[in-house]
């Protein structure tokens, strides 16, 4: 795929995702997003050339002017979306799918000083909400969402929506939740994994609690007939209750 052809795909993934979008010149001319990928298509052909420093300047100036940082090495699909985008932060192995969106304050980061692969593997069509963390070499796999300020460091399956620090399965898997949701949040309902475990755990407490007062009422009742000298008989019964 040339580059004019990338850049068009990338283009209309901004238009299809940001409902503030009205036209493609204001996405050309108003969108650091946008200006970020554009830098970085340029740099990633000149660093592929071997032209390593040449590269590294020209993210550099993309930087300074949008405030998101892509390594030039970074492997980037096309309708690659970067919406608002300040401190957003692409590490040097980062590969990355198509159909991907990011949010402000992403970082796609390595959490090893060894070469070789450091950075995460995003497959198609996966969102990532704002402030989030996805770190090491780890994958996240296609459709999948992680939410805003989720810290990620294991792999996610396919479909999957992750929230919380460290990041936990918000609700199962559905192969069919495949709609744009912004900022990695599905619409309606969508509980902390952390609190429904809570949740779960009183529900229990409550139970065995109403349970063990059922019992000490069933044994105090037993009790009673010996207590004001009831006759055998209830206490014979008692003793076959037990």
């Amino acid at each position: 795929m040339t580059l004019r052809q990338t850049l068009s795909h990338d283009l209309a993934a901004a238009l299809a995702r940001d409902p503030a979008a009205r036209s493609k010149a204001e996405v050309i001319f108003a969108y650091p997003g946008f200006h970020a990928i554009l830098t970085y298509r340029l740099a990633h052909r000149a660093w592929a050339r071997g032209w390593k420093l040449a590269a590294r300047l020209l993210t550099h100036i993309g930087r300074m002017l949008t405030g998101i940082e892509i390594h030039p090495a970074a492997q980037i699909g096309c309708g690659f979306f970067v919406d608002h985008g300040m401190g957003v932060v692409i590490g040097e192995t980062t590969q990355i799918g198509d159909d991907v969106t990011l949010y402000q304050g992403v970082t796609l980061g390595g959490t090893s000083l060894e070469g070789g692969k450091r950075h995460p593997t995003l497959g198609n069509g996966v969102i990532v909400g704002a402030g989030a963390k996805v770190l090491g070499p780890i994958s996240i796999g296609e459709m999948a969402r992680i939410g805003s300020n989720a810290v990620v460091v294991k792999d996610v399956g396919a479909h999957a929506t992750m929230v919380g620090v460290p990041a936990k399965p918000a609700r199962p898997k559905t192969a069919t939740d495949d709609e744009f949701c912004a900022y990695g949040t599905p619409a309606g309902d969508l509980p902390d994994p952390v609190s429904r475990a809570l949740d779960g755990l009183l529900d229990q407490v409550h139970r065995l609690s109403a349970r063990v007062g059922q019992l000490e009422d069933e044994i105090a009742d037993c009790r009673e007939p010996e207590l004001t000298g009831g006759s055998d008989d209830d206490n014979v019964r008692c003793g076959e209750g037990q």
